[in-house]
């Protein structure tokens, strides 16, 4: 990109959104909106240039930008990219964009929406970005936080007592983070807060690292959905507006499981591999938990939000197969893989069941019926959702956890095993979906449904798209995730 900065072009797409918002009066609600969909689109084409100038040859970090912050603590604004975080910026872009479009009949509070989540796009963008450990905490913080007004004043369904919940529990994955990076900056010498730097110290004793590292594991899984902190997620789901849940779940989840790969498993490598066998347990009972309490549920939410906690036990199993046996990277290459298509799959759930749920203001599946007949576009969008999360081939999410289970099948079989018969539990409960709400008879309290309008189909057809296209050109994505050599 020569001297072009980039990312810091990129960070700047959300702050703009930001400050335009803020400085338009609230009553101009359409400015706001269309203000907030060009800094989105600004954002995906920024994204697009990253993937494209990024070389797949030379791998590792590249797009390197530095300068001082607090010099003082040796803390610096350090941003640059690896394969993974390119692809995970793109996921950004993408539901950031989508999201904005999905919002578009918002008429409450419009400009405090968007000011919020303008900021929590930000805060993802840094973290995707950061090299600097002090700087990721910030920008994992900034990412975090928006989430309370979000859902506790644009929700429904017990919204501030899910948003309260959401955020006490993110306070705890933050308490256990918080002291286990400021033990990185010490153990390593207390002059840099420098990710490769510290990475490559040669500081960290086995005994510590086994000492240290799960406190970032559980501090970060909180966030990723993890088995037993998962409680959270489903509630804040179901109680999140459409395209806050959208980012809730496409993105923020995966925050999380990037914080475990990019600072606890590169920083404390035999950390990670000693428990690795511990957490790929508890990732494979997220697996078959999430799908199993999934086919109970009657909510169209509350099943996406135990659908995203087995699929994100899924990326958790991913990265722990790949701490054991770091020579094969067909455990990272599915878990990022996943990341991607759960991210995308979760934000086209959520515009469609939004869609539906905008009309009805009722998102329970038994009073549903021959959506199909009645709304076949917007129906068509959820069953693609649904095709994805079980995984079908043709879609991105099918290359990712066949990735995952091969991976996991050589190196923890009776998990791998395990794992895989959770997809039953998955099948059990999209088809049950599908069976009482898209086909069957009618329900005639609702013969009044509009389908999607052509400018309502095209944030959904956006997603639709990238299913498809990284289903059948899987390569596109796992040839840029393998260059970033482990997140060296």
């Amino acid at each position: 990109m020569g001297d072009f900065p980039i990312l810091t072009a990129t960070l700047l797409c959300p702050a703009l959104a930001l400050l335009v918002t803020l400085l338009i009066p609230g009553r101009n609600g359409m400015a706001i909106k269309a203000a907030n969909a060009l800094c989105a689109l600004l954002s995906v084409i920024f994204a697009a240039m990253i993937w494209v100038a990024y070389d797949r040859t030379v791998g590792g970090y590249q797009m390197l930008e530095v300068v001082p912050w607090v010099p003082t603590f040796g803390i610096d604004y350090r941003v640059a990219v690896d394969g993974v975080s390119v692809v995970l910026t793109m996921l950004t872009a993408l539901v950031f964009f989508t999201g904005v479009l999905t919002m578009w009949t918002l008429e409450t509070r419009v400009k405090e929406y968007f000011a919020f989540m303008a900021a929590l796009v930000f805060g993802v963008f840094g973290v995707f970005f950061s090299l600097d450990i002090f700087a990721f905490f910030f920008f994992y913080e900034v990412a975090v936080l928006p989430m309370y007004p979000l859902i506790a004043v644009w929700g429904s369904t017990r919204k501030t007592y899910s948003a309260m919940k959401l955020t006490l529990y993110l306070m705890l994955g933050s308490a256990l983070l918080f002291p286990g990076l400021i033990a990185l900056f010490v153990y390593s010498g207390g002059q840099t807060w420098n990710l490769v730097e510290i990475a490559q110290s040669g500081a960290f004793s086995r005994e510590t690292q086994i000492f240290l590292y799960p406190f970032l594991y559980v501090g970060f899984g909180i966030l990723a959905g993890m088995f037993p902190f998962h409680g959270w997620s489903p509630t804040g789901h179901v109680a999140a507006p459409t395209a806050v849940s959208m980012l809730h779940a496409g993105v923020l989840m995966k925050l999380g499981a990037f914080g475990i790969f990019r600072i606890g498993m590169t920083v404390l490598p035999e950390g990670a591999e000693f428990w690795a066998p511990t957490f790929a347990v508890l990732a494979t009972i997220g697996i078959v938990y999430g799908a199993f309490v999934a086919m109970r549920q009657t909510d169209f939410k509350y099943v996406i939000g135990f659908s995203s906690v087995s699929h994100m036990g899924i990326v958790l199993l991913g990265l722990n197969v790949w701490a054991m046996s770091r020579s094969d990277t067909a455990g990272l290459d599915g878990a990022v893989f996943q990341m991607f298509a759960h991210g995308i799959m979760t934000a086209l759930f959520f515009s469609a069941v939004g869609f539906i749920y905008d009309q009805t203001h009722d998102r329970d599946i038994r009073h549903f019926g021959g959506l199909t007949s009645q709304v076949p576009v917007a129906s068509s969008m959820f069953i693609v959702a649904a095709l994805c999360g079980m995984g079908v081939p043709g879609f991105a999410s099918f290359w990712a956890e066949l990735l995952v289970f091969i991976a996991a099948i050589e190196t923890f079989p009776v998990l791998g095993i395990a794992a895989i018969a959770g997809l039953i539990f998955t099948a059990a409960y999209v088809l049950r979906v599908l069976g009482k709400a898209m086909y069957g008879p009618r329900n005639p309290d609702w013969e009044n449904l509009k389908d999607v309008t052509l400018w309502s189909v095209l944030p959904r057809a956006i997603l639709v798209g990238v299913l498809l296209l990284f289903g059948f050109y899987p390569n596109l994505i796992l040839d840029m995730i393998r260059s970033a050599g482990g997140g060296s």
